[in-house]
Formats: C-alpha cells, sequence, structure tokens
C-alpha cells in the first residue's frame, strides 16, 4: 500500500487541477472526474496485477506484449518508452518545476521552458557523472510532495477567504480532456502493481491492498480539489499557471506561495531523477535486444553509468521541451504528446491479458482479476475512450507522438532483434 501510494501521488497533481477545472462546467463535476479517476484506476490495477504475478519480469509491459503479440509490438513499446512515454514524462514533470520555480525567479516570457532545460540538462550531467543515487533523498522528497499537499489542503478549507465568483463562463465542457488530465495524475499504480509477485498470501492480499492505496490517493486528490475550489473557485482555478501557489499566496501572502513554490520544485527534481535514472535503464535494455540501438547497450564498466543511453535521452527530451515552447503551455503540450501513445499501449496490455488467458490457460496465475472477462474487457474500454479523447481533443503535440511512434514501424523491418 505504501509503495503504490508512493508512486501514484506525483507533483502532477499541483498542475493538473488547473487543466481539469478548464474542462468541466461545475465544481461538482470537478470532483466527480476526479473520483471517476480513482474507479478506473483500480479496474485498470486489477488487471496489471494478474499479469504482473503470473509473469513476473523486469520488462512489465515489454514481456507481456513479447508474449502476446511478439517482437514487433515489443520493439515498438521500446521505441515509444524512449521516444515518447518516458521522455514525454521527463519533458513533462521539468515544465512542472519550471512553472513553479518562476514563482520565485522568473526569467522573462519563456522562464518555464529555460527552467525545464536548465534541470534537464544539470540531472543528465549529474547521473552520467555517476553520483550516487539515495534512497532517502528519494524518501525525503516524496515527504515534501506530501506535506505540500497536506499545506495546500488545510490552506484551501480553513485560512483562505472566499474567491470572488467570476460571471464569464471559463470552461470548454470537455468531459474526455478532463479526464485524460485526472488520469495522468493517477499515474503510477501501473509501475507499483509489478511489486505484487512478491507478496505473501498473493491471492487474500492483493485485492485488498489495491483497493485500500486507490482509496487513499482518490480521497487525497478529492480533498486538494475541494481545497483548490473553496480557496479560487472553479474558474479561478482554470486561470492560474501554478495553482498550489495561487492559493497558498490567497491564504498566507507572498511568503505561503514562495514556501509550496519551493517545495513543488524540490520534490519535482526527485520525480525527473528518478525518470531519468529509470529510462536510460529501458533504453539500454532496447540496445541489448535490438541491433538498432546496439549503441545504448554498451556498458563495459559495470560501476559506470550508461552515458550513450544518457545522452540519448537526454536530446530527446531537450527537443520535447523546445516543441512545448513553440506550441502552447509546455505542460499542457506534453500531456497531447504522451497520452494518446500511453493508452494505445496501455490498451495493448489490457487486449494482452485476454490472449494469455486463452492461448496459455495452463500458466499459473496467482491472482486473477475479478469476474473475468468483463473486467479487462471494460479496462479496454476506458484505455480506447482515453485513446480516442487524447487524440481527439488535444493539439499538435499529440499528432507529433503518433507520427514519432509511426516512425518506429517504418525502422521495424531493420531493427534485427540481437
Amino acid at each position: 500500500m505504501a509503495l503504490i501510494v508512493g508512486v501514484a501521488i506525483g507533483v502532477g497533481i499541483f498542475e493538473t487541477p488547473s487543466l481539469v477545472a478548464a474542462n468541466v462546467e461545475s465544481a461538482f463535476g470537478a470532483l466527480f472526474v476526479w473520483f471517476l479517476g480513482g474507479a478506473m484506476s483500480l479496474i485498470g490495477a486489477m488487471c496489471y496485477a494478474e499479469l504482473a504475478t503470473a509473469y513476473p519480469h523486469v520488462g512489465g509491459n515489454y514481456h507481456y506484449l513479447m508474449r502476446a503479440f511478439g517482437k514487433n509490438w515489443a520493439f515498438l513499446f521500446a521505441w515509444a518508452r524512449m521516444t515518447v512515454i518516458q521522455t514525454g514524462s521527463i519533458a513533462l514533470l521539468a515544465f512542472v518545476f519550471g512553472d513553479y520555480i518562476s514563482q520565485l525567479w522568473r526569467l522573462g516570457d519563456y522562464s518555464p521552458s529555460i527552467y525545464a532545460a536548465g534541470v534537464i540538462v544539470i540531472l543528465t550531467i549529474v547521473n552520467i557523472v555517476g553520483i550516487q543515487q539515495g534512497k532517502s533523498t528519494q524518501k525525503w522528497l516524496t515527504v515534501a510532495t506530501i506535506l505540500g499537499l497536506v499545506l495546500v489542503i488545510v490552506a484551501g478549507l480553513v485560512f483562505t477567504p472566499p474567491p470572488v465568483v467570476s460571471a464569464a463562463p471559463t470552461s470548454q465542457g470537455n468531459f474526455g480532456l478532463a479526464m485524460v488530465f485526472v488520469l495522468l495524475s493517477y499515474g503510477g499504480w501501473n509501475e507499483a502493481a509489478y511489486i505484487s509477485a512478491d507478496l505473501q498470501n498473493t491471492k487474500r492480499n492483493m485485492v485488498r491492498s489495491l483497493l485500500w492505496s486507490i482509496g487513499i490517493i482518490t480521497v487525497i486528490y478529492l480533498l486538494i480539489n475541494i481545497a483548490y475550489i473553496t480557496g479560487l473557485g472553479l474558474s479561478g482555478m482554470a486561470q492560474q499557471e501554478a495553482v498550489a501557489a495561487s492559493l497558498m499566496r490567497r491564504a498566507f501572502g507572498e511568503l505561503g506561495a514562495v514556501f509550496i513554490s519551493l517545495l513543488v520544485a524540490v520534490a519535482t527534481l526527485g520525480g525527473i531523477n528518478a525518470t531519468i535514472f529509470t529510462g536510460a535503464r529501458s533504453n539500454y535494455a532496447l540496445g541489448q535486444d535490438f541491433a538498432l540501438f546496439s549503441f545504448m547497450g554498451d556498458w563495459r564498466n559495470r560501476s559506470s553509468t550508461l552515458t550513450k543511453a544518457m545522452l540519448a535521452q537526454g536530446a530527446i527530451t531537450l527537443f520535447l521541451v523546445l516543441l512545448g515552447t513553440v506550441t502552447r503551455k509546455g505542460f499542457e503540450t506534453m500531456v497531447d504528446y504522451t497520452a494518446p501513445v500511453f493508452w494505445f499501449f496501455f490498451l495493448l496490455s489490457g487486449v494482452s491479458l485476454l490472449v494469455l488467458r486463452v492461448r496459455e490457460p495452463h500458466v499459473f496465475r496467482p491472482f486473477r482479476v475479478p469476474f473475468y472477462p468483463l473486467t479487462p474487457i471494460l479496462f479496454c474500454l476506458i484505455c480506447g475512450y482515453l485513446l480516442y479523447s487524447s487524440l481527439a481533443y488535444t493539439g499538435v503535440g499529440a499528432l507529433a507522438g503518433v507520427a514519432v511512434v509511426l516512425a518506429g514501424v517504418l525502422l521495424l523491418p531493420i531493427s534485427r532483434q540481437r
């Protein structure tokens, strides 16, 4: 439970509520989509729990897709993870850092982008140099995130004066896009579900762990959105670049905004650093499996870092920061860029559960998804709807993400599995 909550609750919750508010028509609608996001996440987590316990493997989705659909689909997933999903996540987090650190010291019109690019370069160099990854540091950064959430909740519910309600409509009433942003904030349980293979009494504990952890996350997200709505109003939320800083400014003045901006910026560093660290390793695995990317599979000295994989990842991420700068708001563009690809491969993972149940019926499954096949079919329908929404309601970033994956299709004939 602690691991799932710790992985799922990230700094995105300090950014996405304002985007959700801009795409719903009422405060009740905003809270409803956050509740619905928790229910959808639980359905998906149960599907992933079966895959993770039946096929425990460090490759996660890569391994499931390889078993269900073959090496070509596994390659496309690895390609998408390198060029869209993982690098897009780094850029997305970097824009959160840029938005909040700009509340402390603004560097002109492109301040968030400048900070985003700078932190990517610095942390990539840090990882190439090989500075020891500190578990305690990551834990304290997680604590900083939780502390920030608690402070914002208390500020919104207790210390903020009633907001000035704007008569002008601020919402597009776009339910599908609102759900894209909501489920971005719930993301992470799919990574945490991989630990299910290590549970004792898996069948008895799995559902209980998932119910409690996702229930806790849902309650926290509902509370922080109630705090935002109470302190800023729905229209006020929709207009904010750094919604937590704006709320703290109303509650405690400029000192409150400075404090929360610093806290969020520090917490974001942990997420960026961890994503850079793990992303380079998945790129290394791609280089090990496919000759076309063998340059990233070079790790002669196991005590050193993956320099080539890090540099490739950093270069792609900096290009995405540029994309976010020239299109529209950086964070929102990165959501556009990653969402269609993410939900497409999520959909394939759900289908792989159905395929592997039929193809490998004798594999021992410590945890079986309840109400099979209805639950995985519902999960696939959810993924299909989010895939449609992320294509229909987003901008240029979505087209760029899809184009990059299609470029991977062109590489299939020359990829050659090693």
